[in-house]
């Protein structure tokens, strides 16, 4: 039985991927070691690590005016090392609360010190919609403007023609749809994504500043781990780094550019998204409560609208093979993640599976 994995997170790889993993998992003849066992201080490391920096580089157009770092930590670190770096001057930042993990990063900016300022929300809608940055918005008043590109738990997105117009900094998290969709890199002071969400295996988070705007900052009070500069002038190897983390998402950047680069993933993804919104919209028995432009392409949230019912499909799709199709805990019903490894026939299988359910529990 053909099986597909419809998790948030650790996501699906690319099947090449997996098979070149598999051939390196045992000891290289020139090496004599595993990539499970190669040291960070070898020159094997050094080409692995600089390759994947250049072909990042290479996939979203960054320029040399921005340090691309391998950071370990997660997301969920980046939410307190950025307002440690970055907030130094005005120590407040402005946050549009677009949905759970933009609501974590204004706690965890508060929790080291800085001011979030909450500019909009649309939390008390259950993140439904995507808030927009106030008329009267003044940047000058804060470091930076913080916000989620890809609301993973809600399926919103600010695509690229709907982020925020500010002159002044600008700071996303890109964890979920990053080489998904096209973005400008030059768009961004600094953005980063976790790597097991689109990326690779977990373990390792990306992160791009803008080499100016580091320069200018004096952070205080804050330990060398979390500083990034320390990163960027040991080549993201102030200590050890996820070696293996790092090896698989070079991987990933090299399968994403035999397939066609982000505009390939991008056309791929539309038509995916395209083709589960399209059967979501005309069913009588599922709905899908994000509506209109701003649905995300990598995560499709939706209902039967009642919640033991949802419980009971998403266990029938488990042994069907169709795998981790719950909802987020906070907000139930089912999600289906379509991310750049995710086939076309998944989400065909899925619809089958969906309508089958549908005329089994109408």
């Amino acid at each position: 039985m053909q099986s597909y994995n419809f998790s948030a997170g650790p996501g699906v790889l690319p099947e090449p991927v997996i098979q070149q993993i598999q051939k390196d998992l045992a000891a290289q003849e020139h090496t004599h070691t595993s990539i499970l066992e190669i040291s960070h201080r070898s020159p094997q490391f050094d080409a692995i690590i600089n390759h994947a920096q250049e072909k990042l580089r290479q996939l979203m157009g960054i320029s040399e005016e921005y340090a691309v770092l391998f950071v370990q930590g997660g997301g969920s670190l980046q939410f307190e090392m950025l307002p440690a770096n970055f907030a130094t001057h005005q120590g407040k930042i402005a946050v549009l609360d677009s949905g759970n993990f933009a609501h974590k990063a204004a706690l965890a900016a508060d929790a080291v010190g800085k001011e979030a300022d909450i500019l909009a929300t649309s939390r008390p809608d259950k993140y439904r919609y995507l808030p927009s940055l106030p008329a009267n918005f003044q940047s000058a008043d804060y470091d930076y403007l913080y916000l989620t590109t890809n609301n993973t738990i809600e399926g919103t997105t600010y695509h690229q023609d709907l982020l925020p117009k500010t002159d002044g900094r600008l700071i996303a998290d890109l964890s979920s749809n990053i080489l998904a969709e096209p973005y400008q890199a030059q768009d961004f002071d600094a953005f980063f994504a976790g790597a097991q969400k689109n990326l690779g295996p977990a373990g390792v988070t990306l992160v791009v500043v803008k080499k100016d705007w580091l320069a200018d900052q004096q952070p205080e009070n804050i330990g060398p781990m979390m500083r990034y500069q320390n990163y960027v002038d040991k080549n993201s190897m102030y200590n050890t780094p996820p070696v293996f983390s790092i090896y698989a998402l070079g991987l990933v950047l090299d399968w994403v550019d035999q397939e066609g680069g982000v505009p390939a993933m991008y056309a791929r993804n539309q038509a995916k998204a395209k083709r589960l919104y399209d059967y979501l919209d005309q069913s009588d028995f599922y709905q899908a409560p994000v509506q209109g432009a701003a649905r995300s392409l990598t995560n499709v949230v939706f209902t039967t609208s009642n919640a033991d019912l949802d419980k009971k499909i998403s266990q029938e799709a488990d042994r069907a093979g169709l795998h981790n199709l719950a909802g987020h805990r906070s907000v139930g019903g089912f999600r289906a993640s379509l991310y750049n490894a995710q086939p076309m026939d998944a989400v065909d299988a899925l619809i089958t599976f969906l309508d089958q359910a549908k005329k089994e529990n109408q």
